[in-house]
């Protein structure tokens, strides 16, 4: 999705994920942050948003299908993992955990065209424990203006989970989508993002 929004004028910068742990993780989007001359829009989706959730200087948080945390709460307290997801988790020998490839399509990518959800699947990374336990630091939310899109056919977070986290933002939108739409409808997500940006929250 980073080209698409490239190509359409809108810088974007991706850091990696999955280093070890949430504080890793937030350490990681933090530094992107400040090096940037500007306060950027965040986007964060699924466990993305724990990380975007302890990340200072952000203009504007989208919460995509995500886990936004309050003080002392983290995602696997909150009981994030729908059972669907749950019984596609397989442990791995080093004690992180993985998805059966063939379980993860009809979870996290059911409405996507098959081809877009082999390729994502093959992008999926195992995830060390700590990270759905992790809590961040601080709750940018509570400071800076908030976006929660709630993802209404997600399989893998339960949009009643999904709705009770998004009364905590600014702003809610509802879309009719699977956990995963910037893999099946790309083009929905690079609008929503480029219509925030018009709005004023350009970075």
């Amino acid at each position: 999705m980073a080209h698409r929004l490239r190509s359409s004028g809108v810088a974007a910068v991706v850091p990696e994920l999955h280093r070890g742990s949430l504080a890793a993780d937030t350490e990681a989007v933090q530094a992107a942050v400040d090096a940037l001359p500007e306060p950027p829009l965040l986007l964060g989706h699924s466990y993305g948003g724990s990380v975007i959730t302890g990340v200072r200087g952000a203009r504007h948080l989208v919460y995509l299908a995500a886990f936004v945390l309050d003080a002392g709460e983290s995602a696997a307290a909150l009981g994030g993992a729908s059972a669907e997801l749950r019984d596609a988790i397989r442990p791995e020998p080093d004690g992180s955990t993985s998805l059966c490839p063939d379980r993860a399509a009809g979870v996290l990518y059911h409405d996507c065209p098959a081809p877009l959800a082999a390729r994502a699947i093959g992008l999926l990374r195992p995830q060390v424990p700590g990270c759905g336990r992790g809590v961040p630091p601080q709750h940018s939310w509570k400071g800076t203006p908030s976006t929660y899109v709630v993802c209404g056919q997600d399989r893998a977070i339960d949009p009643a989970l999904q709705r009770k986290m998004a009364s905590r933002c600014t702003e809610i939108r509802a879309w009719g989508t699977g956990h995963s739409p910037f893999v099946g409808q790309p083009e929905l997500v690079v609008g929503f993002l480029r219509e925030l940006l018009v709005a004023g929250y350009r970075p």
